[in-house]
């Protein structure tokens, strides 16, 4: 069972049709009870991320979430829940993240359109059972004002350029983490491809 974290932020009906249109059993849970008993977890999201912490913190979600992660069973970040990841973000302030990934949330430089919205290109820097069989450069869809700017060159799976180079793919293959700026749910064949690896780890 891929179990779709509800935090009350953005709608993930998107990403649990994603998963089922491919065959696998998905659900999106308010409950963190459900964590516990899941197979893969899915962290999505979409507004700020002050407000984002506060509700995982609030309903409960933060101790099933770091259990999870340690015991090493698949988990997925997308968009706001790839910057959860990180140590912390200065989007409306200071507001500590969940510190799986050293790093911060900053916002884009001036200079290029804010926020960064459409179609972009994911450099694979390494290879990955997530990326398998998808091409370096593929495209997929973002929608972001601020970006991971990753403290350990390591955790880099996949990097996109807009004014800059930011991490747009983390990862620990080994501890099988994985998280993503864009939104594969929306990004088509490539976004699909990315959600059947994930499911079939």
């Amino acid at each position: 069972m891929i179990n779709i974290i509800d935090f009350k932020m953005g709608n993930l009906r998107s990403v649990e049709k994603a998963f089922q249109h491919l065959g696998f059993e998905a659900r999106i849970s308010g409950d963190p009870s459900d964590i516990a008993g899941a197979s893969h977890l899915v962290l999505p999201g979409d507004g700020a991320f002050g407000k984002s912490i506060q509700n995982i913190r609030e309903m409960g979600f933060e101790g099933p979430i770091r259990e999870f992660i340690a015991s090493e069973r698949p988990f997925l970040g997308i968009c706001v829940g790839f910057q959860l990841l990180f140590e912390r973000s200065t989007e409306m302030g200071e507001h500590r993240g969940l510190g799986i990934f050293p790093g911060k949330v900053i916002k884009f430089p001036p200079g290029g359109k804010i926020p960064h919205m459409g179609w972009n290109q994911v450099h694979w820097r390494r290879d990955s059972a997530l990326s398998a069989g998808i091409p370096d450069n593929s495209f997929f869809y973002f929608v972001h004002s601020y970006y991971a700017e990753a403290g350990d060159d390591g955790d880099i799976l996949g990097s996109t350029d807009y004014s800059i180079e930011f991490t747009s793919v983390a990862f620990r293959e080994t501890a099988k983490i994985f998280a993503v700026q864009f939104h594969p749910e929306k990004s088509q064949a490539a976004g699909l491809s990315l959600l059947k690896n994930f499911a079939e780890l």
